[in-house]
């Protein structure tokens, strides 16, 4: 029996709007898609102990969380009529302003993708094992809590 290719879903530091730009052009050949959805997670700078957040530093346990990544893909292509899903995190060091998370869904239909995307989303914040320590303006750290 063929074991299942883990697709990585990691990249290092932010994910760069040529990178998002080159994966939403790459779909304009696959003409059954008739919408895509994006959803784009943006370091804030938040308030933390009087100081500005000035960034995030992504660590994983990376195989743990390409598995559960890849469940998360299977069951949503599962559940909804998707053509192509792809989900990128981010990892190091990534500034307040900057994208550490892209998830894109494409399908047949508007409904579809979006209710595709809300699931998938929720999912990754509940379940994939990504860790960010805030650094603050000091240089301290301070570990997020997801919300």
């Amino acid at each position: 029996m063929e074991a299942k290719k883990i697709n990585n879903c990691f990249k290092d530091g932010a994910i760069s709007a040529a990178f998002i730009g080159d994966s939403i052009a790459k779909h304009q050949a696959k003409t059954t898609i008739g919408a895509h959805q994006i959803f784009l997670g943006q370091v804030r700078k938040d308030m933390i102990n009087q100081q500005e957040v000035q960034a995030i530093e992504y660590s994983a346990h990376v195989e743990m969380a390409n598995i559960v990544c890849n469940e998360i893909r299977e069951n949503a292509f599962k559940e909804f009529d998707l053509v192509c899903m792809h989900i990128y995190h981010s990892l190091g060091i990534v500034k307040a302003g900057e994208i550490c998370l892209f998830v894109f869904v494409s399908s047949k239909h508007r409904k579809m993708a979006q209710k595709a995307i809300e699931f998938i989303v929720e999912e990754i914040k509940a379940k994939v094992p990504v860790f960010g320590k805030e650094i603050l303006e000091d240089e301290s750290h301070v570990w997020k809590v997801n919300q």
